[in-house]
């Protein structure tokens, strides 16, 4: 794109996906299971949230080129997305349902219930160097 300087990151669309994780029902309890194309982005590390604080928040950052699906496994928490021109909040509470963050969407995680764990699963391992910490930062690298 003409006069936009390769160092600009693009405005991440607040099309955000919550998506159904196939479940297994049974009786004596349920499986949800994640794989093959259940997701759209292959896994390369997963990790989770757990003994929060209820007036903890989490998250706080953007990634320029990881995405992410969170899932509350246990318990609920809202996730407030920003993409530098708005703002949207997303409850999860469903460990059947999973919330694709894509690359370049500032997230912060709060209100997190008793027992909650938010897993996540993400599209590459932990670099620094991808990671965009200050929401200021952020805003001023976003183009239209």
């Amino acid at each position: 794109m003409a006069g936009i300087p390769e160092n600009k990151r693009k405005l991440a669309t607040m099309d955000i996906a919550l998506i159904d994780i196939p479940k297994i029902e049974d009786y004596r309890g349920n499986i949800a299971v994640v794989e093959k194309n259940t997701i759209p982005f292959a896994v390369k590390r997963v990790y989770y949230l757990y003994d929060i604080p209820s007036t903890a928040r989490r998250g706080g950052h953007a990634h320029k080129e990881q995405e992410e699906l969170l899932v509350a496994l246990s318990g609920s928490f809202d996730v407030i997305l920003n993409n530098g021109r708005e703002s949207k909040s997303v409850t999860l509470n469903k460990p059947d349902k999973g919330l694709v963050i894509p690359r370049n969407m500032w997230r912060e995680l709060e209100n997190f219930s008793s027992g909650a764990v938010c897993l996540v699963l993400a599209s590459d391992v932990f670099e620094e160097a991808d990671y965009i910490r200050d929401f200021d930062t952020y805003v001023a690298g976003i183009t239209s």
